[in-house]
């Protein structure tokens, strides 16, 4: 598995005689490879959601969630967390924040939350070898909440992860 991030932008400003320019380009590549250590991943699981407004859920990271061939899968480590919002959404949805054994990994504490606006997508790599702890019954519940009322949002989202 390969996970690239990239960003181009180019800042421009008119002159009397010239236009100034400042190109910035970024990028980082993530290459995963099968196994559970340093630089690897073994699990994962994708889907398309939708909530409706004012709606939440708890996506279970240990035990519950499906691979593509049906294999029921349970992650001891995330080594990747992608979650894109819909262009079409009018509120946010915001990661973390579980009632109970909500999965801490990328957020520090339990009560706290990221959001994903609109049209925007969270990219969390974590390469290393132990990635973002899950704790199976504890701390394995990632929350995933629609900010408001008056309509619903959908998001994609992405988990890749070590069995072990």
């Amino acid at each position: 598995m390969r996970a690239l991030v990239q960003l181009a932008a180019d800042l421009t400003s008119a002159q009397d005689l010239t236009t100034a320019s400042a190109p910035l380009s970024v990028g980082r590549q993530v290459t995963l490879t099968d196994g559970a250590g340093l630089n690897q991943a073994n699990r994962i699981w994708s889907d398309q959601r939708t909530l409706a407004a004012s709606a939440s859920e708890d996506i279970d990271l240990a035990g519950t969630l499906t691979d593509p061939f049906g294999a029921t899968i349970t992650l001891a480590r995330v080594k990747a967390l992608i979650v894109s919002a819909t262009v079409g959404n009018v509120n946010n949805v915001v990661l973390g924040g579980a009632a109970s054994n909500g999965w801490v990994g990328p957020f520090g504490a339990d009560t706290h939350t990221l959001a994903v606006r609109p049209g925007g997508v969270l990219a969390l790599l974590a390469p290393d070898a132990t990635g973002y702890a899950v704790t199976a019954s504890t701390a394995d519940l990632l929350h995933v909440a629609n900010s408001g009322a008056g309509s619903g949002v959908t998001y994609q989202i992405v988990v890749v992860g070590a069995a072990s």
